[in-house]
């Protein structure tokens, strides 16, 4: 028998937020991202989903990954992009045999390519402002992909600000790309704009957006709602309650002492199951719809609820993010952002493709 714990992956939630940036993006063809194991919501689960909802293009991270959800998406009208590009000539020759569409921004990994005897497509990355992953002189190694007989789908960059839409930079980015662009073959398909760039600067849509945590349910731009669905449902039971006398402690380092007698539940979910340890005595957790806090310090394998005053029972489902409490909401009380939350849950966490949430 497996531990109580699992995440739930709601489908029509997935596909209503699928919908809600293709009709936002329009014209713009959407390029789903679900590297990272589809943020940690199961590539096996969220790619099919998407491609019979129409999606036909998809980013992944490696090409190891890419592979993967080629093994996983077999029609031959999907585009896989590898957004990390190759790193060695396995890399290279992998990205030939699989019909993978790389991600590249410097001469080295064109040359593993030429090397590889690779004759496909690419995206060309470049810098507009982020100083992460981009060519500088994107003119001249459009020019060297050319000479080497792999064709240029595209050229891509990454917003660095896009969650917050009034930051400078984003402008200063936005007129970068243009002049690239310009610069190279206005012909070219030009992928630009997040999720938080869909959300604030949906008239930059280019041809391609790339959508990855809006697709997953949360609200990606500061100050916006547009009325994304939560995709995971991520939760456990009860599975021990333990009665408290004032001055009793609880958990690692007696870091929590009960003021009065109380109750507490005993929740099989630790940091290793992906709930942060820095919501100890800091987070909560919902059980029957109502809102409890963790006490003491998260454990492993286990966490702690202070029932206070409520009466539970062994088995009682407890929701750490998901409907009820959004990832966003508990990423603000661990100190990080939901795309940690959502990869961080260990492998171990059995993914459940559900139609609704239950």
């Amino acid at each position: 028998m497996t531990r109580p714990i699992s995440a739930q992956i709601c489908l029509s939630h997935l596909r209503h937020n699928y919908q809600l940036l293709r009709e936002r993006a329009k014209p713009a063809s959407i390029m789903a991202v679900v590297k990272a194991d589809a943020y940690g919501h199961g590539l096996d689960i969220v790619a099919p989903e998407l491609s019979a909802e129409g999606c036909s293009e998809f980013a992944a991270t490696d090409i190891a990954e890419g592979v993967r959800l080629r093994n996983i998406l077999t029609d031959d009208k999907t585009s896989v992009a590898v957004l990390a590009g190759v790193f060695d000539l396995e890399d290279a020759r992998a990205a030939g045999d699989y019909e993978l569409c790389p991600v590249i921004c410097s001469d080295w990994q064109l040359d593993l390519l030429r090397d590889s005897g690779f004759t496909g497509r690419v995206w060309l990355k470049v810098e507009t402002g982020m100083h992460r992953l981009g060519a500088h002189d994107a003119k001249t190694l459009y020019e060297k992909i050319s000479q080497a007989g792999i064709t240029v789908v595209g050229i891509m960059s990454h917003l660095a600000c896009a969650d917050t839409p009034d930051h400078s930079l984003n402008a200063e980015q936005k007129k970068n790309f243009a002049r690239i662009h310009a610069q190279l073959d206005e012909t070219l398909s030009g992928s630009l704009l997040n999720s938080a760039g869909i959300a604030a600067m949906a008239e930059q849509h280019w041809d391609v957006v790339r959508p990855g945590i809006a697709l997953y349910g949360v609200e990606p731009a500061t100050g916006m709602k547009l009325g994304f669905k939560p995709v995971m449902h991520f939760s456990s039971q009860i599975i021990h309650i333990q009665n408290l006398s004032a001055g009793d402690s609880v958990s690692y380092g007696a870091t929590f002492t009960a003021r009065d007698a109380t109750c507490i539940a005993v929740v099989a979910a630790g940091y290793s199951d992906g709930l942060p340890r820095s919501l100890s005595n800091h987070g909560n957790a919902i059980w029957r719809g109502i809102k409890l806090p963790i006490i003491g310090r998260v454990c492993m394998d286990y966490c702690m609820l202070d029932m206070g005053g409520h009466f539970p029972n062994i088995g009682d489902d407890i929701e750490f993010w998901g409907e009820e409490l959004p990832a966003s909401e508990v990423a603000r009380q661990a100190g990080t952002i939901s795309y940690e939350l959502f990869t961080g849950v260990n492998a171990r966490v059995p993914r459940q493709a559900v139609e609704t949430f239950t």
